[in-house]
């Protein structure tokens, strides 16, 4: 067990277990995107850097088809950042909420030897989209294209540099297809640590397995930060949920079929957290 799995096991809420945490109305959520972790400060504009952490954290509203209404920033402040990198790391924050029509009300900054950000997320949903109801002979898929974020990585580490609009600078969250998909939709939650890592995790919930359509490479399956949806539907709804894909412009892969335990595979993973 990795210690990301560790930890949460050692927590006793009824609440956990989804991309949010739906209490008496609201849904909580909350993401950390640290330097040296997730980012270098030399590959980001300040820009780029608060677009991607507040996406990152809306992203879990996203999944679960709720509105966000309130953010909570705090930031660890290095010494080196400038007066002007702030006003534009802010500006950015305030930008992005601002466009899922979402209000920053505080926060905290402390001083840091690195630029660290941490977003908590108020939402809204009359119907949240949870995790736990994936159904035997339920459809798997992913909507987007996989794999553009680990290519940008894997570039940014041998020091090349990638395009300004690469997946791994700023992730394309499907708000509209899951707002106009959700009552055909099962299950679901973002691609936060990969396909298969998350394929793994949402069967998991009830113990169940899938038989493969087809052979997913790694280069798709192992691509973290997509922030794309992964959902589950009954095969009755497949036509509905095409049309809602081509409407919103949202390319929709179905990969999987659900299974009872033990009828089919699960994929190998790699977890890449700590």
């Amino acid at each position: 067990m990795n210690k990301e799995d560790y930890l949460i096991n050692k927590l006793n809420s009824k609440h956990i277990g989804d991309d949010a945490a739906v209490v008496d109305g609201k849904i909580y959520s909350m993401d950390a995107f640290f330097e040296d972790v997730h980012f270098k400060r030399e590959w980001m504009s300040m820009w780029q850097i608060g677009r991607k952490a507040m996406l990152i954290n809306l992203s879990d509203a996203v999944a679960m088809d709720a509105d966000p209404k309130y953010a909570l920033v705090t930031l660890s402040l290095p010494k080196d950042i400038t007066t002007d990198e702030i006003d534009e790391l802010l500006a950015s924050l305030e930008k992005t909420a601002k466009d899922f029509q979402c209000e920053i009300i505080g926060g905290d900054t402390i001083a840091g030897d690195k630029l660290h950000i941490s977003i908590t997320i108020v939402s809204e949903s009359k119907r949240p989209l949870y995790r736990n109801n994936v159904q035997v002979g339920d459809l798997l898929a992913y909507t987007g294209t996989l794999g553009e974020s680990k290519e940008g990585l894997e570039a940014l580490l041998r020091g090349e540099s990638i395009k300004p609009k690469s997946r791994f600078f700023e992730p394309k969250l499907k708000r509209e297809f899951i707002k106009q998909a959700r009552k055909y939709l099962n299950a679901g939650m973002d691609i936060s640590d990969g396909l298969f890592c998350d394929t793994n995790k949402l069967l998991a919930i009830k113990k169940q397995t899938m038989y493969m359509f087809e052979e997913i490479s790694d280069e798709v399956g192992s691509s973290g930060e997509e922030y794309e949806m992964l959902v589950t539907f009954g095969p009755e709804h497949y036509s509905k949920l095409k049309e809602i894909a081509e409407r919103t412009h949202t390319p929709l892969t179905v990969f999987a079929k659900v299974e009872k335990a033990n009828d089919g595979v699960l994929f190998e993973c790699q977890n890449h957290h700590f």
